[in-house]
């Protein structure tokens, strides 16, 4: 859908599109209530100011549509096919996939959450690494780290839903 067609169609027809971006009805709200926009980069902009206004909450809801790296997201919806193509740097090397699963564990048992990265361009040893950092953050680090992570797949998920 390109730009035009986005700001023109009904918002109901938008919202799954949307979440599947950044699973936040406020966030979807925002970008529906600022159209139309004059380019992609307005576009992005109202995207930006909404995903780093994000509470704790929003975010912990977010998480929650988001497959642990390592996992393959299953289903035909919009977001388990990208999940999939964003998570192809795991690779199928059980070893690797077997580590990612325990850094998974201890993450989630560190931080009460799922790990969350932008996946997109990175081999399954960078994510690997990227977790292994990770868990030397303290909360309030960490906090700021998923949301940054969270923020820069929904841009890129938005700027495949908008060509």
């Amino acid at each position: 859908m390109n730009l035009q067609e986005f700001d023109l169609a009904p918002a109901d027809e938008l919202r799954p599109l949307l979440a599947a971006c950044c699973d936040v009805p406020r966030w979807v709200d925002r970008i529906l209530e600022a159209r139309p926009y004059a380019d992609l980069a307005a576009l992005t902009k109202v995207a930006d100011e909404a995903s780093r206004s994000l509470t704790s909450d929003e975010v912990a809801q977010a998480l929650a549509a988001h497959p642990r790296i390592g996992d393959r997201a299953e289903g035909s919806s919009t977001e388990a096919a990208w999940s999939r193509k964003e998570q192809s740097g795991v690779g199928d090397d059980p070893a690797v996939r077997s580590a990612l699963a325990d850094g998974n564990r201890a993450y989630e048992e560190r931080f009460n959450r799922v790990f969350l990265i932008c996946a997109t361009g990175l081999s399954a040893t960078e994510m690997l690494t990227a977790l292994r950092e990770r868990l030397t953050n303290d909360d309030a680090t960490e906090a700021a780290v998923v949301q940054e992570e969270l923020r820069k797949i929904a841009h890129l998920r938005l700027a495949k839903a908008i060509t």
